[in-house]
């Protein structure tokens, strides 16, 4: 599938900001890592936002028919990341970010 990576990361950054998620970072690593191209991290208020958040991210960005790569970390949900290949996206409660 071809997409538009800079539409994928505004769709990222939007499922993070429908459930409040606040603090976004984006970063460009593709000259840093071959893995993926744009880590973009943000913070929740609680474990239960951020899994909530992540469940956003994944639903939305497999409604727009990108492919989710992984989840992990939803159990505790201190520190959420969802792989989707291209941009890998963290979502942590602020203790576990600083």
């Amino acid at each position: 599938m071809t997409f538009d990576l800079e539409a994928m990361k505004q769709a990222v950054i939007d499922a993070i900001e429908d459930i409040k998620g606040f603090d976004i970072t984006v970063m460009d690593v593709r000259k840093l890592t071959s893995l993926t191209n744009y880590m973009i991290v943000a913070s929740a208020t609680s474990t239960r936002q951020a899994k909530s958040i992540a469940d956003n991210v994944r639903e939305k960005l497999k409604e727009k028919g990108y492919e989710i790569r992984g989840l992990e970390g939803e159990k505790d949900g201190e520190w959420v990341l969802v792989d989707l290949d291209d941009i890998v996206v963290h979502i942590m409660v602020p203790a576990t970010r600083a």
